[in-house]
């Protein structure tokens, strides 16, 4: 597998401990499950996850930044790792917080956010 991919398919892997890392609580507070939870065992819960985050997030950058071999820059390493989070976001809203809608201008934000990776990738003199 190319450090390429492997870089990208552990930034989703880490979005998706960081997505549920922040935003798990509500839903878990939504379900009844953590409603008379104190904050700081909300937030020990949230680190736990958040170490897992880390977990996939720091070895990812470090196989794919060209620092170290790999194939990206530091600036295209963040916007890959920023367009990741967005996708993931979005996924985790819609399938687990169903109630929450996604409109046009989110769309158009998400559409944004991809023109930023198209630019960070384009070759300039």
């Amino acid at each position: 597998m190319s450090r390429g991919l492997l870089t990208i398919l552990m930034l989703i892997c880490s979005n998706v401990f960081m997505t549920f890392a922040w935003y798990g609580n509500l839903k878990l507070q939504q379900m009844n499950l953590i409603k008379d939870w104190p904050l700081i065992a909300i937030i020990l819960l949230s680190w736990g996850m958040a170490l897992l985050e880390y977990s996939f997030m720091i070895p990812a950058n470090r196989i794919g930044s060209q620092i170290t071999g790999g194939p990206f820059s530091l600036m295209q390493l963040k916007i890959i790792q920023e367009c990741i989070s967005l996708f993931v976001f979005t996924v985790i809203v819609a399938t687990v917080f169903k109630g929450e809608p996604i409109r046009w201008n989110h769309l158009v934000s998400f559409g944004f956010i991809i023109l930023a990776v198209f630019f960070a990738f384009m070759k300039t003199k």
